[in-house]
């Protein structure tokens, strides 16, 4: 009966829909992420009687067609690139992006990601870095003994070098943004990579021609509404009751039928 392989897809459609509502949720506390939704599409329809067909011998068109759906099928899990709200830390590396744009991040093999993450630290060099010990873009390093470190919203950083009482300008963090942002490919570790989908990276200064600006001591915490996570998580779990109870219900007329032959 076409009815049970209808329903499985549905079954298996909101199970991915679970998956991406508990990412959303375990991700809750984790900064600078973006929360997914799964997006679904119909299957392919058995046309049993085309919508527009000739009906009859004169010429009479039919209204309404027989079209039989096929189910459901998963076309992606885009990812909502909308801005979180900042939250104060205190912490002088810490640096929240309000807007648009990422920080460039190279890796050890010399290629480049970005994130939102602005929890940033100090390496052995004295060179900021991300949680993994991989520096910010442009290379901002900041030398020994120095204080009062202070980063503006454009990015400029500037420290209190010792023996001197004004602050020295000692590089610029950039920022880059995306024509498709929602297009970056995840890679882990609060990282995204380019595709050919998110176009190419365009390096820029923050809080200048469109690009968001930076704020000191601030994080930006992930952009997921708990209420309508649960909400949605509740939706999921009755549709795929549903679409069990389809199959149940399919299985009891097939024993009725099957009870005939006996």
């Amino acid at each position: 009966m076409r009815a049970l392989y209808t329903a499985a897809t549905g079954m298996a459609a909101q199970e991915l829909n679970v998956q991406v509502i508990s990412n959303n949720i375990a991700n809750l506390r984790t900064t600078g992420f973006k929360k997914q939704r799964a997006a679904f599409q119909d299957l392919i329809y058995d046309h049993v009687r085309r919508v527009g067909a000739q009906a009859s011998d004169q010429g009479t068109i039919l209204p309404v067609g027989v079209d039989i759906g096929g189910g459901v099928k998963t076309v992606g899990t885009p990812r909502l690139m909308t801005q979180g709200t900042l939250s104060m830390t205190g912490n002088d590396l810490d640096i929240a992006i309000r807007g648009e744009g990422f920080f460039k991040i190279q890796m050890p093999d010399g290629t480049f990601t970005y994130t939102r993450d602005g929890s940033f630290q100090m390496d052995a060099q004295g060179r900021l870095v991300n949680a993994q010990g991989n520096p910010v873009q442009p290379t901002i390093t900041i030398p020994q003994n120095s204080t009062g470190i202070t980063i503006n919203a454009q990015g400029q950083v500037t420290v209190v070098l010792p023996g001197s009482s004004t602050p020295s300008n000692i590089g610029q963090i950039g920022l880059t943004r995306f024509i498709n942002k929602a297009g970056l490919q995840p890679i882990g570790d609060n990282l995204f990579t380019e595709t050919p989908a998110s176009g190419p990276p365009q390096d820029g200064i923050a809080n200048t021609d469109g690009y968001g600006d930076m704020q000191q001591s601030n994080l930006e915490q992930a952009n997921v509404e708990v209420v309508s996570e649960i909400s949605d998580l509740i939706a999921a779990q009755r549709a795929y009751e549903m679409n069990a109870k389809v199959i149940s219900a399919a299985d009891q007329m097939l024993q009725s039928t099957a009870a005939l032959f006996r």
